[in-house]
């Protein structure tokens, strides 16, 4: 019970790495431990978010952080059953409470690698950084931080199978597809609970409810980034914003779609 509801305890270092693992995969004061690790979670994702939708402005910074902090947690309730279900039937004797504390391990180290970045987005946000920019520069963090988060998990589990014995070798193996299934989940739950960094032509949303997909938005963003630069508007436009990005959606999927239809044609009046 000596367990501090925020402690640096939670971080491993390469000075104390059996150590930390030793200490998340323990059975001793689990459950106070899993407490302190959500609400370290929470606070730091939520931190995250509003540094996120700081961008577009009060309203956004709020409404992103608490979206992060449910994006978190509803990865982790969402995948989890499964993966504690096929590494019980596997043979592992690691307790529900010890398998929570082990993933939520892995959440925080992601969380908190995500935090120190925020600098370098404050940075980018205060000297006019591209929305599009942001979006690509966002990805790449989260993305970067779940690689550290995800092996620390991968750690303790293989700390567990081979200092403990108390995890079976093909759980690792199992966990490494859960991943992936995992990053899945995490991308379709972020495009239904978007905006989290609001585009500043529009005003503030709780949620978005233009279609397409997360894929498709990657590839316009890119588009949007690598063209912006040069499309400038015509004079005499009068199109909003929100009307050309419309009008650029529609763009791309007609190229798209034009390609898929005949790939032996070459797409669009090769402007682009």
């Amino acid at each position: 019970m000596s367990t501090k509801l925020l402690s640096l305890e939670f971080f491993p270092t390469f000075s104390n790495r059996d150590e930390f693992l030793q200490r998340i995969t323990g059975d001793e004061a689990v459950w106070s431990r899993v407490v302190g690790q959500y609400v370290f979670l929470s606070l730091l994702t939520f931190v995250y978010g509003a540094v996120m939708g700081a961008y577009h402005g009060v309203l956004q910074a709020a409404a992103a952080g608490v979206k992060m902090v449910v994006l978190f947690t509803l990865i982790q309730v969402i995948c989890f059953p499964a993966f504690f279900i096929i590494q019980y039937i596997l043979g592992s004797r690691l307790k529900l409470a010890q398998m929570v504390s082990i993933i939520l391990s892995g959440f925080v180290l992601t969380s908190a690698i995500m935090v120190s970045f925020t600098p370098i987005v404050v940075f980018f946000l205060l000297t006019g950084g591209n929305y599009y920019f942001l979006q690509f520069l966002h990805i790449a963090i989260v993305a970067l931080s779940g690689i550290f988060g995800m092996k620390t998990i991968v750690d303790a589990l293989q700390y567990s199978c081979e200092k403990k014995n108390i995890y079976p070798k093909m759980g690792v193996v199992v966990f490494r597809f859960w991943v992936v299934i995992m990053a899945f989940v995490g991308i379709q739950l972020a495009w239904n609970l978007r905006p989290f960094l609001g585009d500043r032509n529009q005003p503030f949303a709780l949620f978005r409810d233009y279609e397409g997909n997360f894929y498709a938005a990657l590839i316009y963003s890119a588009n949007q980034l690598l063209d912006k630069g040069d499309t400038a508007s015509p004079a005499g436009n009068t199109a909003t914003p929100h009307q050309e990005r419309y009008l650029d959606d529609r763009a791309v999927a007609d190229s798209l779609r034009a390609f898929f239809e005949n790939p032996d044609t070459k797409a669009g009046g090769g402007g682009d």
